[in-house]
């Protein structure tokens, strides 16, 4: 599900907190597989392995005690038209899932991905392989957009939500507005990569022979 992408202002501001309020909300409305047995991951995890870019997110379960923390709880993964959403605290076995995450063939891209890769290593061992941050590229070519509300404003025209992001991801049977939330944060991470794409800005951050067909 592609959108047109918002070219870049002439001066590649960051757009004020009232600019990006004005913006319609979007979110991802198409396809969602949530995943919560270790079967159900195998048969997810084929057709991402097919392809080229996928939005890569980690949520984890908020903690309002200093010394307080979580292991991750989701991996959300944005394919063409579709996104899986790997429930971790119900499966045991993820094999399939390392082998995706360090398939040197595949672009994972999203926003604080060195982050989520570390704290996932603390669920299970694995090796990050072609992880792009799309807040890498835009300090790279002088746009002053690095978080993922921000981004999306910037390069697709519209906002989205956080109101789910300190809710209970550990949750067994996760809400629909949880799902939804999840769910766009992977989507909208592959839409603003397809987006600088399309305004030739990632050859600052990929050299154009190792970039990834459309």
């Amino acid at each position: 599900m592609g959108l047109p992408s918002k070219q870049p202002s002439e001066s590649a501001g960051k757009l004020s907190k009232s600019e990006i309020n004005d913006l319609p909300v979007r979110k991802w409305e198409g396809c969602i597989n949530l995943i919560d047995s270790d079967e159900q991951m195998v048969n997810a995890v084929m057709p991402l392995q097919n392809e080229h870019v996928i939005g890569f997110d980690v949520e984890t379960r908020p903690a309002f005690k200093k010394g307080v923390s979580y292991r991750p709880s989701l991996v959300q993964l944005a394919g063409t038209g579709y996104v899986n959403i790997f429930q971790l605290t119900r499966l045991s076995h993820y094999t399939a899932l390392i082998d995706l995450l360090s398939n040197p063939h595949i672009l994972k891209v999203g926003v604080g991905l060195a982050n989520d890769a570390q704290n996932l290593q603390s669920v299970f061992a694995f090796q990050p392989n072609k992880l792009l941050d799309l807040s890498d590229v835009t300090r790279r070519v002088g746009i002053e957009s690095y978080g993922l509300r921000s981004l999306s404003a910037h390069f697709l025209g519209f906002r989205i939500s956080k109101r789910a992001q300190c809710s209970n991801w550990d949750n067994k049977e996760l809400r629909p507005f949880q799902i939804s939330y999840a769910a766009t944060d992977a989507w909208v991470s592959r839409e603003i990569y397809l987006a600088m794409h399309q305004q030739g800005l990632l050859s600052a951050a990929i050299a154009p022979q190792t970039l990834p067909p459309l």
